[in-house]
C-alpha cells in the first residue's frame, strides 16, 4: 500500500449514495506503513467542476472514466477495506494533488 495508489472501497461512507467509491491514498508513506489502522484518503468523484482543490484523474490512471480527486475531502479509510487495487497516479499527476492539498489545507 503506497501514497498515490487508488482502490475501490465498498460503501466508503454512509452518507454517499455510491455502493462502490474510489479512494487515492494521500496520507505521507512513514504513516500508511506504521501501526495505524486507517489512511488518509481524498475520494474520487465522476464530478469535474473545476476547483483548485479538485485534480483530473481518468482512463490513465485505471479508471473506467474521467473522474477527478477531491483533496477538500480528506478521509480516514481503514486499511482493511483497501484491498480492490484500481492503479496509481504518475508523479507528475501527484504533483497536482500536492498542489491541491496544499491549497485545500491553506498551507500556502
Amino acid at each position: 500500500m503506497k501514497r498515490g495508489e487508488l482502490y475501490r472501497v465498498y460503501k466508503g461512507a454512509k452518507y454517499d449514495p455510491r455502493d462502490h467509491r474510489v479512494f487515492l491514498i494521500v496520507g505521507r508513506q512513514q504513516a500508511i506503513e506504521s501501526g495505524f489502522s486507517s489512511v488518509i484518503c481524498a475520494p474520487v468523484y465522476s464530478n469535474y467542476t473545476e476547483f483548485t482543490t479538485q485534480v483530473e484523474i481518468g482512463v490513465d490512471e485505471g479508471l473506467k472514466h474521467d473522474s477527478a480527486v477531491y483533496c477538500d475531502e480528506l478521509i480516514s479509510v481503514p486499511k482493511s477495506v483497501l484491498t480492490d487495487y484500481i492503479g496509481s497516479l504518475s508523479p507528475c499527476k501527484m504533483e497536482e494533488v500536492n498542489a491541491a492539498l496544499r491549497i485545500a489545507l491553506a498551507l500556502n
